[in-house]
């Protein structure tokens, strides 16, 4: 039996520990408004590492302000670092537990926050452990855990991306839905258009106002023209809000946009178009203020390099395994954007990212525990782990 199977049947072997390990960090709500219960979470989280992997050859610990701190840990190993991402806070509200409890039903485990990322976290802890026990060299492990990942990662985006330095690879440990890894995401926009008029009374006086409603109306018509599927751009102008009462013409209205694009050239595209934008009625104003939240993740040689390396070892481990590029991002994007191979969706295969039907498969964990754990030896080596002959 080659290494890869080997890797496998430990794991699988090993399914009612993953399970318990999940169990309780589920029953830790980790809310990323919530500040107390991430850091509650994560001190929980730096034992329960230090139990299962050891103590880390250092960690670093930055204070995330008002979200979650983020801690970055060293693990000794052979070869260029590799950087495990994960983040631990979730989108689910502090409570949620008390109505929606860990389950376990066949194949299947639910709970807030079991998909989106919990369960991810859990395989690459067990991914070391594996190698560790069947005595297989990985390069040296640098794990970062964020907490303010789910509200755009604001705190943390400089720590990840220092944390990518002189690395040879990342595996970014979010969920994927259909077991697909993504080897490009889009970048991200969140921007917000301002209009402000003149206000006046609309039945007695409307020729001495200036609708901002109006404007902004143009505007959103304007924006949504923007979007070009072919080239991968969506324009969406998902909140408005604007005026005081139907008889009064609006002084003031303001739309919240949401820009995702493939590439670069899009981006510039797109921010030429918001600097472009004017108000219709001269007495009146259009701005747009706002920023690129997270670049573009592009697929390059690299990145497919990497993808074929863990594709091939997939194959070995008796399963096909595809690639997506997705409009989502992740803090992935981060680190693509500084031109080094990522692979992201490593973690749980299931599905319901923020939503209550959120879950996760055994089998799927058990199957992407043992590929990271083959994928991280295989960095060690020119040419990976090979078949027997």
């Amino acid at each position: 039996m080659n290494d890869v199977r080997a890797l496998h049947d430990w794991v699988s072997a090993h399914r009612d520990d993953m399970l318990g390990d999940l169990s309780r960090y589920v029953g830790l709500e980790t809310p990323s408004d919530d500040k107390p219960s991430l850091a509650a979470g994560l001190s929980w989280l730096d034992g329960w590492l230090r139990e299962r992997l050891g103590g880390p050859a250092a960690l670093r610990t930055t204070d995330g302000g008002q979200y979650g701190d983020i801690h970055v840990y060293d693990y000794p190993g052979t070869g260029k670092p590799v950087l495990l991402l994960c983040h631990y806070d979730t989108v689910w509200p502090l409570g949620t537990l008390a109505g929606w409890p860990f389950r376990v039903d066949g194949d299947r485990v639910s709970g807030p926050g079991v998909f989106d990322m919990k369960a991810g976290l859990v395989q690459a802890v067990w991914a070391l452990r594996a190698l560790s026990a069947a005595g297989l060299p990985h390069p040296p492990i640098r794990l970062l855990l964020n907490g303010d990942e789910e509200i755009g990662s604001p705190a943390s985006r400089p720590v990840i991306e220092a944390a990518a330095a002189g690395t040879a690879a990342t595996l970014v440990f979010e969920a994927s839905a259909d077991g697909a890894l993504k080897t490009a995401r889009k970048g991200v926009g969140l921007f917000r258009v301002l209009a402000t008029g003149v206000g006046a009374h609309a039945g007695l006086d409307p020729a001495k106002g200036a609708s901002a409603i109006d404007e902004l109306a143009r505007a959103v018509v304007a924006l949504h023209g923007l979007t070009d599927l072919e080239a991968g751009t969506t324009v969406n102008v998902g909140v408005i809000t604007g005026g005081t009462r139907s008889n009064v013409i609006a002084e003031a209205a303001q739309g919240n946009i949401d820009v995702r694009v493939s590439s670069a050239d899009e981006a510039a595209r797109i921010d030429g178009a918001l600097a472009a934008l004017r108000a219709h009625d001269p007495r009146a104003k259009v701005s747009v203020d706002g920023e690129w939240n997270r670049p573009v993740m592009a697929r390059t040689p690299a990145v497919a390099s990497l993808y074929e390396l863990a594709r091939d070892l997939a194959a070995e481990l008796g399963f096909a395994l595809r690639e997506c590029s997705v409009g989502g991002a992740s803090d992935g994007n981060f680190v693509a954007a500084l031109g080094m191979p990522v692979l992201d969706g490593f973690g749980a295969v299931g599905d319901g990212a923020h939503a209550r039907h959120e879950h996760v498969t055994i089998s799927g964990m058990l199957e992407r525990t043992a590929l990271a754990a083959a994928l991280l030896h295989a960095l060690t080596t020119e040419k990976g782990i090979a078949s027997p002959r």
